[in-house]
């Protein structure tokens, strides 16, 4: 039984040079047919898979706050009607914000509405660097929304990006000394990544990006953990950084490879065992007959193992034997005994008497341990050895 809503809402008022999510200009787009239709799926995905139990709900983007204030409060309303009288009493509700499109007013709709938690994305608090990556917002305007926003909310996320073009590792120490002037909870912190069809892609093809060097790149990773965790953010997860407590158990959900509902045009689920793309044209969402669902992927157990290890050892504290074995029937030894002991003479990963998990030198060729794992699962037909490490 899925625990976990992800709500997607695909319009922003700018696109970024680096972004390929499924999104689109806002401008002239049909915004409220397109709440109509995400009410609709969300209806449709209860009936057919029903929950009782949502833990957590997540608004992602796009930029869920580009949406007018009214339009803000039907998305809220919709929230409230089908999925908060599902909803355990200790929700965690997060939107997505760009921290120069929320107004007092959305803010005080979301809070009413229930949201407990906000996520700005502010990438890099130098303004030529935002300029350069196609952000609209500057650093004033985070300082100005963030300190609105913890008049309302006490759990506010924050994302910065490194290994941008032109960009130093003097700006990512500085950035960090900024984030530390703001009233917040959590951060999380990701390297730039070509994405095939983005601007930033397009002029790396003609030679017109300067990016750090890949060392360089390490070093900003390095030094962004370091000081994160000297500054009481505890890291939990291979790019996430918490004060006790404050961690993203949304996305948990996504690393533990639990089940999860996905409703908007692009956005995916996980459920009985089955993963499902949803349309992602807009248009095509909005006049799909029945659930807007473009595939489904049913997995094999092999396939879950493998995704088991390459998602959970994202988290800090890595795989658990016992819950690997109560999921699957069968000790992760038994199956994945040959890549374990591959990476432990590495040293990309240790094991502990309960997990599996990245070391600190793992950390920055996590990428290099989670492909081991691919298509590498044995399965024996003889009966399988149950010990816990």
């Amino acid at each position: 039984m899925a625990k976990a809503v992800y709500l997607h809402i695909p319009f922003c008022e700018h696109i970024c040079y680096y972004c390929d999510f499924n999104k689109v200009f806002l401008k002239n787009q049909p915004v409220d047919d397109y709440l109509d239709a995400l009410e609709r799926e969300i209806k449709l995905s209860l009936e057919q898979y029903p929950t009782d139990a949502i833990e957590t709900i997540f608004i992602g983007g796009g930029t869920p706050t580009a949406l007018n204030e009214a339009q803000m409060k039907r998305l809220m309303d919709m929230v409230a009607r089908h999925l908060l009288p599902l909803a355990s009493p200790d929700l965690e509700y997060s939107v997505e914000a760009n921290p120069n499109f929320v107004s007092a007013e959305k803010l005080d709709t979301m809070k009413q509405g229930g949201v407990n938690r906000v996520s700005f994305g502010v990438q890099t608090f130098d303004d030529g660097g935002l300029e350069r990556i196609g952000r609209t917002h500057r650093a004033d305007d985070v300082f100005a929304t963030v300190t609105e926003a913890a008049k309302r909310f006490d759990n506010i996320s924050i994302d910065l990006m490194f290994g941008l073009p032109e960009q130093t590792l003097e700006q990512i120490e500085r950035d960090l000394d900024l984030a530390f002037k703001l009233p917040i909870q959590h951060v999380s912190s990701y390297s730039l990544i070509l994405e095939p069809h983005t601007v930033f892609a397009i002029q790396e093809r003609k030679g017109k990006l300067r990016l750090p060097g890949e060392d360089i790149e390490v070093e900003m990773y390095l030094k962004v953990m370091e000081t994160l965790e000297r500054r009481g953010l505890k890291q939990y997860e291979i790019s996430n950084y918490s004060l006790k407590g404050r961690e993203s158990r949304h996305n948990q959900v996504y690393w533990r490879n639990e089940e999860y509902y996905g409703f908007g045009a692009g956005a995916h689920s996980y459920l009985n065992g089955e993963r499902r793309a949803n349309i992602a044209p807009i248009p095509h969402y909005i006049k799909a007959e029945g659930l807007p669902v473009r595939n489904t992927t049913m997995l094999e157990t092999v396939e879950k193992m493998e995704e088991e290890l390459f998602l959970g050892l994202r988290m800090r504290q890595g795989v658990s034997f016992a819950t690997f074995e109560s999921k699957y029937g069968v000790s992760m030894r038994s199956v994945f005994g040959h890549v374990l002991s591959e990476l432990e003479a590495k040293r990309l990963i240790e094991t502990t008497d309960t997990h599996v998990r990245l070391t600190e030198s793992g950390l920055p060729l996590a990428n290099e341990a989670f492909a081991a794992f691919i298509g590498e699962a044995r399965m024996s037909d003889s009966p399988e050895q149950t010990s816990m490490s």
